[in-house]
């Protein structure tokens, strides 16, 4: 993975361009710690869901539509960006909580996999449904190509921020 320093020096891009990203990433990340948005998904629940249960329910729907792929503890860890021994906490009590539950994985019988019971696929649609009514109320006075650019840039900002990530 390259330091810092070293992706600095990969691109040139105007300092006024950083600043404004950098000062709207620090806003962003502000308003995800204090987790505003996630409470009211936790709220239009009938169950009642802590916040770590519910990333790792978004996680895990995430993983089920990549091909296939067997979604294990490690999976998490990596999505949420967190420890394997914190992500196997968090899981299990995703799955004490009854939204996510163990599965033996196709490809390895010896592996545990996780998927979605009927009260975690609640919890995605809630989820899905509230953030998507906050974007829709967000971007609603924006005019239709700006919210089709925005979507497209912001997809491929975050494209770009996983290879950073790999580098």
């Amino acid at each position: 993975m390259s330091t810092p320093d070293a992706l600095q020096n990969e691109a040139v891009v105007d300092p006024t361009v950083l600043d404004a990203v950098e000062s709207a990433m620090i806003r962003i990340r502000r308003r995800q710690s204090r987790r505003s948005l996630a409470r009211p998904v936790v709220m239009g629940l009938t169950e009642p869901v802590d916040l770590n249960t519910l990333a790792v329910v978004d996680a895990v729907d995430e993983g089920a539509g990549e091909g296939g792929r067997d979604v294990t503890v490690g999976f998490v860890a990596d999505r949420l960006a967190i420890d394997p021994s914190r992500a196997s906490r968090i899981v299990a009590e995703a799955v004490r909580s009854g939204f996510v539950r163990r599965a033996a994985s196709q490809e390895d019988g010896r592996r545990s996999c996780l998927e979605l019971t009927e009260l975690g696929r609640e919890a995605v649609t809630a989820a899905h449904r509230t953030r998507q009514g906050f974007y829709s109320v967000v971007l609603g006075d924006w005019e239709p190509q700006d919210q089709a650019d925005f979507a497209r840039l912001l997809t491929k900002f975050v494209h770009s921020l996983d290879d950073a990530g790999r580098r």
